[in-house]
């Protein structure tokens, strides 16, 4: 008898969202990552749950709809992480033709069954407060709907449900190696913090390991002949703000692709992304100064205001494991999902993830159960299209109220502070606040914002191990915090880590 029915390699956004969808339509499973969650691909995108008006352009109409459909699916899942952002699209003169664009839009306004987003409409930029921060010489934008995500948290979200349901949640877990045995799975792992090993079985292995998914196939598999994934580094600038509404901007450059500036923290506009091979270990991806001097000068290309290298407070960069279809380009390779299974549940089946965007990380995760379930028999049905993520159970329209009653309950908090808190944690930023009157209550202040009973409430509930977990993936303080304050924090998490029992869950 096996230990688990599925082990799931990899605690990004497919891994723990199919480890949710599991558990919950009863299958036992076990999750091994071995970083901290979203600390790959996950964490490096460009924040958004869209249907891809690019992709279009590709023909990719099935991936474009399904997308599309999901937006206002995951909004109501997790209404504090995830919500609707307007998007300007300025039509450029000499590249795509007005035609083409308000097709385009069309399609986008209907082929995914829009409820609650506003639909496309044209704007004239002469007039708009959009156009003030562009150069002239562009009278004409539309306007369309997509959604904003805080994409770590959502993959920390879907790992908090899937542990409250029964999985074994494992971080900083490497697994060594997974061999058939029997009619099942033997997985050798080692904890990287205590260089412990153990081994557990397993009558199903998913491999959703992204990047590395090839890695896993020719290291921990075997298999050195492994070659699915195209790996494309897309990478990401942040500067202060450089407009005050609150709207997005699309940009089209002459090369084909788009860049989007974004509101960004309030106080910070992110500009993104680019699409190129990456060739080398994925945990070390940075961006080039070639990926710098592309987006500062698509953005100058637009904004009146000229973006330069020195505006720039932080860079992130990502490696999308896009399964290799032979496209020419890196912008062209699909960015939908394959799925191959290996074997059977006579000798331990094997599913393999290739591709994928995190808008379709739910509809991955259901037609992974799908293959599963032709494996292991069916268990439970679909559950995961109206269920709250943690924290989620509030209406879409309800973030400004939630966050005044917060803010009414607790005083001291500054209404920023309460926005914030509430825009991590949802409802469940009451619970973190319970029996706390004073300031003083929140115990030893980090720096900006951040105090000792939320870092606390992270490494207990959210498997948050360094610094880095706390202040770049559960939340962009890093932004504004010194490096001084930032290196406190680590001793301080450093010194409560010794003999804790870990995360939730676990």
């Amino acid at each position: 008898m096996a230990d688990f029915d599925l082990f799931i390699i990899g605690g990004g956004i497919n891994g723990c969202g199919i480890a949710r969808d599991a558990v919950g339509r009863g299958f036992s499973v076990c999750l091994a990552e071995m970083r901290d969650l979203a600390s790959g691909t996950s964490s490096g995108s460009t924040k958004l749950i869209h249907g891809g008006l690019r992709y279009l352009e590709h023909y990719e109409f099935r991936l474009v709809r399904e997308a599309l459909m999901e937006r206002e699916v995951l909004w109501a899942n997790a209404p504090h992480i995830i919500w609707p952002l307007r998007f300007v699209l300025p039509h450029h003169e000499g590249l795509r033709p007005a035609w083409l664009l308000r097709l385009g839009l069309f399609l986008y306004d209907h082929l995914g069954g829009r409820k609650l987003l506003p639909a496309t409409r044209s704007l004239d930029l002469a007039s708009d407060e959009v156009g003030r921060p562009l150069k002239p010489g562009s009278r004409k934008a539309f306007e369309y709907s997509d959604c904003w995500v805080n994409d770590a948290r959502l993959v920390v979200l879907n790992a908090r449900d899937a542990a409250a349901r029964g999985v074994e949640i494992n971080t900083r877990t490497r697994v060594e190696k997974a061999v058939r045995e029997k009619g099942h799975w033997r997985i050798t792992l080692k904890d990287e913090l205590t260089g412990a090993r153990r081994d557990v079985t397993a009558r199903l292995l998913v491999n959703a390991a992204g990047p590395w998914v090839d890695t896993i196939i020719g290291g921990a598999l075997g298999n050195n002949s492994a070659h699915n994934v195209r790996l494309v580094q897309g990478s990401h600038i942040v500067v202060r703000k450089l407009y005050d509404h609150n709207r997005c901007y699309i940009f089209q450059n002459a090369d084909g692709r788009i860049i989007f500036a974004i509101p960004y923290e309030q106080d910070f506009t992110l500009i993104g992304t680019t699409d190129q091979d990456y060739r080398g270990d994925p945990a070390k991806v940075h961006i080039t100064e070639a990926e710098v001097d592309y987006l500062c000068n698509a953005a100058s290309e637009y904004f009146t205001r000229k973006v330069t290298s020195e505006q720039i407070v932080w860079t992130y960069s990502g490696v999308r494991p896009l399964y290799d279809d032979g496209a020419s380009k890196a912008q062209e390779a699909t960015r939908d999902y394959v799925l191959k299974v290996d074997g059977s549940a006579d000798d331990g089946a094997l599913i393999n993830i290739f591709g994928g965007k995190i808008t379709t990380y739910r509809r991955l995760a259901e037609s992974v159960l799908e293959k599963v379930e032709d494996v292991l028999g069916k268990r439970g049905n679909p559950w995961t299209h109206g269920a709250s993520l943690p924290g989620g159970d509030f209406p879409v329209n309800g973030f400004d109220s939630l966050a005044a009653r917060i803010k009414s309950q607790h005083s001291f908090l500054s209404e920023r502070q309460a926005r914030r808190l509430v825009r991590l944690y949802g409802t469940e930023a009451a619970t973190l606040l319970a029996g706390t009157t004073r300031a003083s209550d929140l115990g030893r202040h980090f720096g900006a914002d951040l105090y000792e009973r939320e870092v606390a409430w992270q490494m207990d509930h959210e498997w948050a191990v360094s610094a880095e977990d706390v202040v770049w993936r559960r939340t962009k303080l890093g932004l504004v915090m010194s490096a001084e304050e930032i290196a406190a924090l680590e001793a301080w998490m450093a010194d409560r880590r010794t003999g804790q029992g870990g995360a939730e869950g676990m």
